[in-house]
């Protein structure tokens, strides 16, 4: 039986894309990771995923200007050729316009580092400790054009201890966004259905 193929889409580094990566290489594993695509040329994740075998390309936002749909429609493209029939964000730092949200719905998954519905969008770490919270986390939701509000797929809880800083705290999270995310993006995979051959 094929394995649903996917794209990971990253602005940097991408310890989350190397996380997928990883796990997808065993056998028993029901995806196949099989192409990342930055919109940095320089992202340092484009040569770990290439040093890891799996195709990485940059497409970068920049030659579209403020044309974010036709950056998209670029990106599509690639993915389209492929046959990918998942897109994780890992990382990814731009805001994605409704085009292809609609493209990607129910196929498209990210990851948040919080309790989603709280905490959305940036520095939640800082924001979890200056509410004084006793418990912080992770969340695998898909992609919906509201930011950081599709529907839930997974999450992770960790403790928020007594004397705990924004980094110390970011680096307990990431541990489990590490684990959470290839469990996730593997629940969904088995509920893909694939073209027939020929198709």
């Amino acid at each position: 039986m094929p394995k649903p193929r996917v794209a990971i889409l990253i602005s940097g580094r991408g310890s989350n894309m190397e996380a997928l990566i990883r796990a997808a290489r065993e056998a028993d594993y029901p995806a196949e990771v099989a192409l990342v695509i930055s919109n940095k040329e320089d992202a340092a994740g484009l040569e770990i995923a290439r040093g890891l075998g799996v195709e990485a390309l940059a497409v970068p936002a920049r030659p579209f200007g403020r044309d974010r749909e036709a950056h998209e429609r670029a990106i599509d493209a690639a993915l389209v050729e492929r046959n990918i029939a998942i897109v994780c964000l890992a990382g990814y730092m731009r805001l994605l316009t409704p085009y292809l949200v609609k493209r990607w719905a129910g196929r498209m998954l990210n990851i948040h580092p919080s309790l989603l519905p709280a905490y959305p969008g940036v520095d939640t770490h800082a924001r979890v400790l200056a509410a004084g919270e006793a418990a912080h986390g992770c969340t695998v939701h898909l992609v919906t054009e509201e930011m950081d509000a599709g529907p839930v797929l997974a999450q992770a809880r960790v403790a928020v201890l007594p004397g705990d800083s924004e980094q110390v705290l970011a680096a307990r999270v990431l541990v489990q966004e590490h684990r959470l995310y290839p469990e996730a993006l593997a629940a969904l995979a088995r509920k893909i259905r694939l073209p027939e051959a020929g198709a």
